[in-house]
């Protein structure tokens, strides 16, 4: 299955990287990486990415300042949120700052997240 769909995911732990890359690729996106939030800022100007896969906990730039940044560029790309956080107030900011959802990492497997990725994507 092919699309031409850009895929940036946000992470900094390489396991989890891999194992969304992975599932990405064979779903047919094209996967682009950033390790962090300054990272991915720049990859985004370049690549223009049509969704992105957040974590929050990151080096250099947290998930919450990407989203402000995002936000007051008025970069109009759909966010995900794939965090280990999962206090409401979390939550709450995130799709404030204009998330379009937030999975917490513990309760999604990959092929879920793919589900999510393809509603967002159909429906922006």
């Amino acid at each position: 299955m092919v699309n031409n769909h850009k895929i940036l995911i946000v992470e900094d732990d390489s396991f989890l990287i891999q194992m969304y890359s992975s599932k990405l690729e064979i779903e047919g996106y094209k996967v682009i990486l950033a390790s962090d939030g300054e990272k991915a800022l720049r990859i985004i100007k370049e690549k223009k990415p049509d969704l992105i896969l957040l974590d929050l906990l990151l080096p250099k730039l947290n998930g919450f300042e990407f989203l402000e940044k995002l936000k007051s560029e008025n970069m109009n790309i759909p966010v995900i949120v794939l965090s280990n956080l999962s206090q409401k107030e979390d939550i709450d900011k995130c799709l404030d700052l204009g998330a379009k959802d937030f999975l917490i990492k513990a309760h999604f497997v990959p092929s879920e997240v793919i589900i999510k990725i393809k509603k967002v994507l159909e429906n922006f």
